[in-house]
């Protein structure tokens, strides 16, 4: 599960950023200071910072500076005036990205998950995903179980990656509708029901399976998890 640090003086943003992600399947962890974070940063060690520019004690600027000076967790800021998205860009302090406060739950979502996307495929240089005798192979755009390819369409080969960057997390089919097919799709979702039973017949026998959770979503167990 990542964990994401949120640092902002404004309770409510805290309470918005925690509520909607959270829900996401993502750990919060808050800060109302910038020494707060500093000093807790280590512990948290968190896999994305969501950094307020203006807080009480030290800004935004200083904290990514700080920051980045010893690691390189992606950080995401926010701005409650539009003319500091220049200062955040120009001063190149480190940023991965910025929001302008006020801003939608939904895009503050996908700014999220795009950056931690861009983050760990950068770190996964062989971009391999493995899960039982399932073996999937980004670079090559190849999924195998054992020593059987898979004939997947680019649907299903992107809807499986979705499950299994995210094993045993449940994924609702509006999510899934989103990450798979993005925000500007507005089919029915019943369109993800057939592209997973698909899966679930090109699947059969790997020991990997995609549960339904009625009502909830759909999510990836590996055999071995439940014996």
């Amino acid at each position: 599960m990542p964990k994401i640090m949120a640092v902002d003086d404004e309770l409510n943003i805290l309470e918005l950023v925690k509520l909607y992600l959270s829900r996401e399947g993502y750990q919060i962890e808050t800060a109302t200071t910038g020494s707060d974070a500093l000093s807790r940063f280590p512990q948290i060690n968190p896999d994305l910072i969501i950094l307020d520019l203006m807080l009480p004690d030290i800004d935004g600027f200083e904290i990514c500076r700080k920051i980045r000076a010893k690691s390189n967790v992606p950080i995401l800021m926010l701005t409650a005036r539009k003319e500091d998205v220049d200062k955040i860009i120009g001063l190149e302090i480190g940023a991965d990205d910025y929001l302008t406060k006020p801003f939608n739950p939904r895009e503050l979502i996908a700014r999220v998950r795009a950056i931690l996307r861009r983050y760990q495929t950068g770190q996964n240089n062989n971009k391999i995903i493995e899960i039982g005798t399932v073996i999937m192979d980004l670079d090559r755009h190849e999924v195998s179980v054992g020593a059987r390819l898979l004939q997947l369409r680019t649907k299903e080969f992107s809807l499986l990656e979705a499950f299994m960057q995210n094993p045993g997390i449940v994924l609702s089919r509006e999510k899934l509708l989103e990450m798979v097919w993005g925000f500007d799709y507005y089919g029915e979702t019943r369109t993800v029901d057939v592209h997973i039973n698909h899966l679930r017949e090109k699947l059969e026998g790997s020991g990997v399976n995609i549960d339904t959770l009625r009502g909830i979503g759909y999510k990836l167990t590996h055999i071995e998890e439940h014996g």
